[in-house]
């Protein structure tokens, strides 16, 4: 497998409430031999103002992203709302060589894992029924996946990854790809529907046998927890990082 110099991109909502997914993702990079360097300087790429209407106040957060993570072969993130952002919304920036570099180098893990680095050698092991929640932004944006109002064939990278763990037995949905209604800002905005989206999404992991709930962002996760908490349910969430980084063999 080929090594590459990784910066490793943490977002706001991972550093602050989820740091195990942020150190999960570092050690399974290491551990397929990859050099990871967290640029000490980061913050957010700036889809929480562009989301918000403020997206020009945004510009000087995007140019302090490039200006940290210029200089890597990838930029790697597990989170695909920032990855799709970086990749799509950059583009009112002045398209300078760094810029665009960054632009073209940004990938979503699951993403990195199976088309950069074609990983098909993952060794562990989780004996759990898994539910995969499909996150918007991946799903559409990166195109993680095959969304079902499209006639092409079915795929989706984080079942490729997920395949490869030993004794988990994935679950089939019966809207496999519906929104958990978090949306950012949507959340704040609208959050009697956000709420209901979310009690929805939840039920249908729930009627199938889920044990845990997976996704490749954890703000969809965050909120599916609140909900799960809030109602004292059993079902748990795990970031994909975890699962692929749980019990070596």
């Amino acid at each position: 497998m080929k090594k590459y110099r990784i910066g490793l991109f943490i977002p706001c909502y991972i550093d602050l409430f989820y740091p195990q997914v942020g150190i999960a993702t570092l050690e399974l990079l290491e551990k397929l031999g990859q050099e990871v360097i967290y640029p000490p300087k980061q913050t957010c790429c700036g889809q929480p103002l562009a989301n918000s209407g403020s997206e020009q106040e945004a510009i000087a957060t995007y140019q302090h992203f490039v200006n940290n993570f210029q200089g890597f072969d990838y930029i790697v993130t597990p989170s695909g709302s920032c990855a799709y952002h970086v990749r799509r919304h950059y583009d009112i920036l002045e398209q300078t060589d760094a810029v665009r570099k960054v632009r073209e180098t940004t990938y979503e893990l699951c993403e990195f894992l199976t088309d950069i680095l074609d990983v098909d050698d993952l060794k562990i092991r989780f004996p759990h029924k898994v539910g995969i929640h499909q996150s918007c932004h991946g799903l559409r944006g990166l195109k993680l996946g095959a969304p079902s109002e499209l006639m092409i064939p079915s795929f989706s990278k984080v079942r490729r990854l997920l395949e490869k763990a030993e004794g988990i037995e994935l679950i089939e949905l019966d809207r496999k790809d519906e929104c958990c209604g978090f949306g950012g800002t949507f959340a704040i905005f609208e959050p009697d529907v956000s709420v209901k989206m979310g009690k929805d999404r939840i039920s249908d992991h729930e009627r199938n046998g889920a044990e845990f709930i997976t996704a490749t962002d954890t703000s969809c996760l965050m909120h599916m927890e609140g909900i799960i908490r809030r109602q004292k349910k059993t079902i748990q969430v795990k970031h994909i990082a975890e699962i692929l980084n749980t019990n070596s063999l």
